[in-house]
């Protein structure tokens, strides 16, 4: 049954995964019909745990390279908007929204806005701040380039996400090392590497801005500022996120260069991810997604604002004229929120985690998730893809907060991860 025979609006959903599902109910609380179109034909290797939920949808459609008939396919749903669920369907959605001539970013500059290398030359095009960069597709050159540059270095996939694949390089010889680790692997959506990035490592604090636009108009709906620790090898691993007022200082110059990277990769639609460091010399993009932000991120934005990406999105592509009538408005905070990931140092078989229950007496604590439970396969965490345990506060103060996130660093650590000695014998 078609979304017009059923008069209700119809959204299509690129890639629209498990890790997506609140931006689909959010559509389908509106009164939508959500069609799923995956981009690829087998479902990426990092969505192959827990995939998607086929009731949320009307329609699953498999886009097996036969663009035409995938169009066909879509288009009997008569569609109001194309939404990329996730990175890996940002490209398609461009393609898909261009053909059906809906609000969308067009497709001049849709692998600039997945490609790391392009991204950040596109930025530096338009005149502003950018990293100094080098597409590594040969070990000599690279070294060469990183001793020219000195000091530390990122080399990293040209499009893989959740800080999967990122090496921290202090000498030229670590810098070849991660490239030949990389240049023949897959990435997390399961593609060639096809060599990997090396860009300039950016000093200063780190902050993920969300934001949504509707015909070029920009909406800040919320920054947070990340907190890094050196562990398991990684110099600069995320171990927390703290939501900022958007009265707080250093948010208006994150909003202006922000909205100027937007214009810069031509997202006129829908929502965007940014990864921004604020250095001495000001503001400087690492990366950015032209999606809703993952992890959990807009329901606890949420929590702490009161509306998040989930909500503009949908005005966005629904409301246009709510949409222009609200954006621009500064978001406060009503109640401080914090996402802390856990940092395993142990890998093997979990038996028990050992300290569960003073975190959730935490003055501040509202929600706790463990991706790994007991007995199953517990990794060393060195990306976002492999915290054990997530922990989410939320409380009026933001002292409370940030007290508890440093007593959950406190607990973290050997002594919390109990393995199971018995197991593989």
């Amino acid at each position: 049954m078609t979304a017009a025979i059923e008069g209700r609006p119809c959204i299509v959903m690129v890639d629209a995964y498990a890790a997506v599902r609140s931006l689909v109910l959010t559509f389908r609380e509106q009164g939508c019909s959500i069609v799923r179109v995956q981009s690829t034909r087998e479902v990426p290797y990092v969505y192959r745990a827990s995939p998607f939920v086929p009731e949320d949808f009307v329609a699953d459609i498999i886009h097996d390279g036969d663009l035409e008939a995938t169009l066909e396919a879509v288009t009997a749903f008569a569609p109001v908007a194309v939404v990329s669920g996730g990175e890996s369907g940002v490209e398609f959605a461009d393609l898909l929204a261009e053909r059906l001539g809906l609000p969308g970013n067009g497709t001049a500059l849709s692998a600039a806005r997945r490609d790391k290398h392009l991204m950040v030359e596109a930025v530096r095009a338009a005149g502003l701040r950018a990293a100094r960069q080098l597409r590594a597709t040969d070990a000599d050159e690279l070294a060469a380039w990183h001793r020219g540059l000195g000091g530390r270095v990122v080399v990293k996939p040209p499009r893989s996400a959740g800080s999967q694949g990122v090496f921290f390089c202090d000498t030229p010889q670590e810098s070849v090392a991660a490239f030949e680790s990389l240049a023949g692997a897959d990435d997390v959506f399961s593609q060639p590497n096809k060599g990997a990035v090396a860009q300039e490592y950016l000093p200063g604090t780190e902050y993920m801005v969300n934001t949504v636009s509707r015909d070029g108009r920009h909406h800040l709906c919320d920054v947070w500022r990340t907190g890094r620790l050196s562990a398991n090898g990684v110099v600069d691993l995320c171990d927390a996120l703290s939501l900022i007022d958007s009265g707080s200082r250093v948010v208006k110059p994150l909003r202006d260069y922000a909205f100027q990277v937007l214009d810069a990769l031509g997202i006129r639609h829908g929502p965007a991810h940014l990864e921004i460091r604020m250095t001495p010399d000001g503001p400087c993009l690492v990366e950015i997604g032209a999606r809703i932000a993952g992890g959990g991120i807009p329901a606890c934005a949420g929590l702490g604002i009161g509306e998040s990406q989930l909500e503009w999105t949908v005005d966005a592509y629904l409301r246009p004229e709510r949409f222009h009538a609200r954006a621009g408005t500064p978001y406060r905070v009503r109640r401080y929120a914090a996402i802390a990931g856990m940092i395993s140092p142990v890998q093997g078989v979990l038996s028990e985690y050992r300290g569960i229950e003073e975190i959730e007496r935490l003055e501040s604590f509202h929600s706790l998730a463990t991706p790994v439970k007991p007995g199953q396969e517990i990794a060393r965490t060195v990306d976002d893809l492999s915290y054990p345990v997530i922990v989410t506060l939320l409380h009026d103060l933001e002292e409370v907060v940030q007290r508890d996130l440093n007593t959950i660093r406190h607990l973290d650590g050997a002594a919390f991860y109990v393995l199971d000695r018995t197991a593989g014998r």
